[in-house]
């Protein structure tokens, strides 16, 4: 019944976190899209009362007027609309599921015994002190002389970075070290809205009711941090789909794997800001794409040779046998695992017809992949993927 508990809370915590990521995302994606289509205002008035920009848009059936000031109107208005709870839901639902999923179900998901033997409450620690590290060294590094070049910043944040990625995959597994560097890259970009963001605006905007002239300074720095946040977006996204992807964060040089899809995504995003401004160049795209193609060519599963005479005779009751022992405890009708109460992905290896159906599945994620069982929680060995891998190359013989 636990297992089934933590399904439900599962399931409605990811419902949440997507749909508030959608809100923050979206709303981000908006603004960095305005500020990059303003003009000029044509009219006078309107540049002597502090617009420095505007435009005009259609959408819905309505016609929509924005206008953005060079800094601040010269009286606030009664109604100022914020935008930061979708960046907090997101982060709180966020912490939510890595707390049931990977904190929780450490054993299973987070810890990966061949890599580290970690107890539940070391490698709990070991993630959140990460998490919180790595805001407070990207924040030290934004409050350094480093901040002063834009580019000098970029390359300090980008080896935390691949500093990052690289020690969570030598510590957890892989998919656990995946989903703390995304963890890791959100809480930067929550925490830049809570502790730079916000604070910047709300000292701007004291400083507009007061009638006082307000200080450039807070709104130049929170624009910086604005922009870390948008290119982190998508390597944050990837993270957020990649359990679905073995390939990639099973690999044995799944860190390398992580900071080359974090860099075409950031790329990307590069592109995408810059296409607001024609002419943008397309180096961006093109660096990352072939940075995709080069990582795809590297992971591609390499064929196994048939040749006769070349792989050994394997039984099935030894396929059987080994399935039964490292696979059925969570891929049955009825899971034994206390972690699930369905078998994942709707997979069954309860019996020998079942076995043969999902033969390619099986091979793929024990032998190809090396992901199954999930952070090796049975033990499965090195000779017993060989003779799983023999056996199918040999035509799945019964």
């Amino acid at each position: 019944m636990t297992a089934y508990v933590i399904e439900w809370l599962s399931l409605l915590g990811r419902w949440f976190h997507f749909i508030v990521g959608i809100a923050w995302i979206g709303a981000s994606f908006y603004f960095i899209w305005l500020d990059n289509h303003v003009v000029e205002p044509r009219e006078p008035a309107d540049s002597k009362k502090g617009v420095g920009g505007e435009l005009w848009s259609v959408h819905g059936g309505s016609f929509y007027h924005a206008q953005r000031y060079r800094v601040a109107p010269q009286r606030l208005p009664e109604t100022l609309h914020w935008f930061k709870w979708e960046a907090y839901s997101t982060w709180l639902s966020g912490m939510f599921l890595l707390a049931l999923i990977y904190w929780y179900g450490a054993e299973v998901y987070l810890i990966d015994g061949s890599l580290m033997a970690l107890s539940q409450p070391v490698a709990i620690a070991i993630g959140a002190g990460v998490i919180a590290g790595g805001w407070i060294i990207y924040d030290l590094l934004c409050k350094s002389p480093l901040a002063k070049n834009d580019r000098v910043l970029g390359g300090a944040v980008a080896a935390l970075i691949i500093i990052a990625a690289f020690g969570l995959c030598q510590v957890f597994s892989g998919r656990g070290a995946f989903i703390h560097f995304g963890t890791m890259l959100g809480t930067i970009m929550v925490a830049n809205v809570f502790f730079v963001i916000i604070p910047g605006q709300r000292a701007m905007v004291a400083a507009t009711a007061k009638g006082d002239d307000p200080d450039p300074r807070p709104g130049i720095t929170a624009k910086q941090r604005s922009v870390h946040n948008t290119y982190f977006t998508l390597p944050v996204l990837f993270v957020m789909i990649s359990n679905h992807y073995a390939m990639t964060y099973s690999h044995e040089f799944n860190w390398l794997i992580l900071v080359a899809m974090s860099i075409a995504g950031a790329l990307i995003r590069v592109y995408f800001v810059a296409r607001h401004k024609p002419p943008a160049s397309p180096l961006a795209l093109v660096i990352a794409v072939l940075l995709l193609a080069g990582v795809a060519a590297a992971i591609a599963p390499r064929t196994a040779s048939t040749a006769a005479g070349s792989v050994p005779q394997v039984t099935f009751a030894e396929v059987q046998n080994i399935v039964q022992t490292r696979c059925e405890t969570c891929h049955a009708e009825q899971p034994t695992h206390v972690a699930f109460s369905a078998a994942p992905a709707g997979v069954m290896l309860d019996s020998a017809q079942k076995i043969l159906t999902e033969a390619e599945r099986i091979y793929q994620q024990t032998v190809v992949l090396r992901a199954m069982p999930v952070g090796n929680l049975t033990g499965i060995t090195d000779a017993e993927r060989a003779v799983i891998a023999h056996w199918y190359v040999a035509g799945k013989r019964k």
